[in-house]
C-alpha cells in the first residue's frame, strides 16, 4: 500500500476528478457532506473550508493504492476500513472527507478528498506528513497482511557494494534530510553530514532547473536513478511545503504576542520585526521571480505576513502611546 497526496485549492476540481467516470467509480464513503449531488457535495465542503478563508489550499487529496496481488481481498468494506484507520493515524479527525473507489486500473485504489480545515474552523496539521504517511502505509500493509513489494526500505545494506552501495547511502541520507530541510541550503547542509553534495543540471543556458545530480564517494547519480521521489521536482516540492509550514508555525507565535498588545514592550516589538526580516532573509530564495527556486505561495504568504504584522504593530505603538 502507498499513499499519494496533494494539496490543492478547488473541492470542485478534486470531487468532479474522482467521480468523473461514472461506469469505473464507487463512491464508498461520505462523511459530513452529501454523497450526491456532486454539486452540493463541493457545496458543503467550500462552506466549511470558509471558516478559514486564509489557507489558500484547504483540499487535501490522497489516493492509497494498493497491489494487483490484494485484489481479491479489498471488498469495498475493507477499503474503508484502511482509509479511516490511515486518516485516523495521520491525526486527519474531526471533519469531512469523502472516499471513492476507482476500478479504472488493474490495481485496487480509492481517493479521499478532505477538508484541511476541520470542523471548529482549525487547520489540519501536515508537519512531516510525507515521512508520517509512508510509515503508517507500511503499518497498514503489514496489518491487514497486505503484498509487501521488495522495496528499498528491504534490500540488506550491508551487503551492497560500488554504485548500488552508493545509491542507497544517497537515498537513505535524503529520507532523513528532506524533511528536515526548509530551504536548499539546509539539504546542502544535512547532506554534507553524510559526504554527499549535488548540483542543478539546468535548462540550456538559462536559470530554470531541470534536474539534480548527486555526488558521494566519486560517484555521481541523478536524482530520478536514487529513487523516483528523490527527482528535483519532488524534493522542490516537500522542501517548499516545509517552507510553508515553518512560516504558518512562526505567524501563529507572533499572533499570539501580538494578542496581549498592551503589554509588548520595545524590546519585545524589536524582537519580532527581527524575526520577520529573518525569515525574509531565510527564505528569500523562493521570493525572487527570475530565481531557479521561486515560488509564487511562498512569496505571496510572507509578504501577507509581513504587512499584517507591521500594520498591527504600529496600531501596538500607537496605543501605547496614547495611554
Amino acid at each position: 500500500m502507498t499513499a499519494k497526496i496533494v494539496k490543492g485549492s478547488s473541492f470542485s476540481g478534486a470531487v468532479g476528478y474522482m467521480t468523473s467516470k461514472e461506469e469505473k467509480t464507487e463512491v464508498l464513503k461520505a462523511e459530513g457532506v452529501l454523497m450526491e449531488p456532486k454539486e452540493l457535495t463541493v457545496k458543503g465542503f467550500e462552506l466549511q473550508a470558509s471558516m478559514h478563508p486564509t489557507v489558500k489550499k484547504p483540499v487535501l487529496h490522497i489516493s492509497l493504492n494498493f497491489s494487483e496481488q490484494d485484489k481479491s481481498r479489498l471488498t469495498n468494506q475493507k477499503m474503508v476500513e484502511i482509509a479511516e484507520a490511515y486518516m485516523q493515524q495521520m491525526d486527519i479527525k474531526n471533519t469531512q472527507y469523502l472516499i471513492v473507489r476507482h476500478h479504472d486500473t488493474k490495481h485496487p485504489h480509492l481517493h479521499l478528498c478532505i477538508n484541511r480545515i476541520d470542523n471548529v474552523g482549525k487547520l489540519i496539521s501536515d508537519k512531516n506528513e510525507k515521512y508520517r504517511s509512508t510509515k503508517i502505509c507500511r503499518e497498514l500493509t503489514e496489518k491487514h497482511g497486505l503484498y509487501i513489494s521488495p522495496g528499498k526500505e528491504n534490500v540488506n545494506r550491508e551487503r551492497l557494494i560500488g554504485y548500488d552501495k552508493t545509491k542507497y547511502g544517497i537515498y537513505d541520507a535524503l529520507k532523513r534530510a528532506i524533511p528536515k530541510s526548509k530551504t536548499w541550503k539546509e539539504l546542502e547542509k544535512q547532506l554534507k553530514k553524510d559526504g554527499i553534495t549535488f548540483r542543478f543540471k539546468m535548462s540550456g543556458n538559462t536559470n530554470k532547473i531541470q534536474g539534480i545530480i548527486f555526488e558521494k564517494d566519486g560517484i555521481n547519480i541523478n536524482g530520478s536513478k536514487v529513487d523516483r521521489e528523490c527527482s528535483y521536482s519532488k524534493i522542490d516540492r516537500e522542501i517548499k511545503d516545509n517552507a510553508l509550514e515553518a512560516l504558518q508555525v512562526s505567524e501563529r507565535q507572533l499572533d499570539n504576542m501580538l494578542n496581549n498588545q498592551l503589554s509588548l514592550t520595545d524590546e519585545a516589538i524589536g524582537n519580532m520585526e527581527s524575526l520577520l526580516l529573518f525569515l525574509a532573509s531565510t527564505f528569500a530564495s523562493f521570493f525572487e521571480p527570475s530565481g531557479p527556486h521561486y515560488d509564487a505561495t511562498l512569496a505571496d504568504y510572507i509578504k501577507r505576513m509581513r504587512a499584517k504584522k507591521f500594520d498591527r504593530m504600529s496600531r501596538v505603538r500607537v496605543s501605547r502611546v496614547r495611554l
